[in-house]
């Protein structure tokens, strides 16, 4: 299961909704040079005239305790308020303080109405974790057809943890034909796509991706490789 330690380093990644001029960007300048607390001054008095991009990130700095005292209930009153204006950031953070219990009581249903929300969005976080709660039956009714489909809106993506999620779908035949081949390629796709190896997706996906090499013969093993090589993100 992913973590819940939203770092502000995402939000100012080209994975963040653009910024808009002003305030906002400026404040994302100040949070990506580690000046917490002028982003909290530039963002605070925009957040408190509605504005959902700065609603998102004013709540990641409560959640982390970034230039402000950590209060996680403040951190979800912000991200409530820039999810209920549709910001899929914040629906998916929102969905992650559910599912953990922070600031909230734990809520697995709550977790996959927000995560559910974002994931239509096309939020590859939010969809990893509505195809989390699928494969195990939290907060909705468990449905491994459902975990494939989701996992693999957020593996096209390229997010290693659904690859290897869709992986293991495969491998064990749960809510997809069962194929070695398939199962192979996303292994493979996310020890590519990991951060880096010294994380805990990358030892786990390269330690499925040997484990089922030593299952496949020659062949099936050489399609998987030449499929994961040729792999591109489907055209949206």
């Amino acid at each position: 299961m992913r973590g819940v330690n939203l770092v502000l380093a995402l939000l100012v990644s080209s994975t963040a909704a653009p910024a808009i001029a002003g305030p906002v960007s400026d404040g994302e300048i100040a949070a990506a040079r580690g000046d917490y607390a002028n982003a909290f001054r530039l963002w605070r008095p925009l957040a408190e005239q509605g504005d959902p991009q700065a609603q998102l990130f004013l709540g990641y700095l409560y959640k982390n305790g970034q230039g402000v005292h950590q209060d996680y209930a403040e951190a979800v009153r912000w991200l409530h308020a820039a999810a209920d204006q549709g910001n899929a950031h914040a629906q998916s953070a929102l969905g992650l303080m559910h599912e953990i219990g922070l600031g909230v009581p734990k809520d697995y249903s709550a977790a996959a109405m927000w995560f559910g929300r974002a994931a239509v969005q096309g939020n590859p976080v939010a969809q990893g974790q509505i195809g989390h709660l699928y494969l195990l039956g939290l907060g909705v009714a468990q449905n491994d057809a459902e975990a494939a489909k989701w996992f693999r809106h957020a593996a096209d993506q390229g997010d290693a943890e659904a690859e290897i999620n869709l992986g293991y779908l495969y491998e064990s035949g749960k809510g997809v034909p069962q194929d070695y081949v398939q199962a192979h390629k996303w292994y493979n796709l996310a020890v590519s796509h990991s951060k880096s190896s010294g994380k805990a997706p990358f030892t786990l996906a390269m330690s499925n991706r040997d484990r089922i090499a030593a299952k496949m013969t020659p062949a099936k093993l050489s399609e998987a490789l030449t499929l994961a090589r040729e792999w591109k993100p489907p055209t949206p």
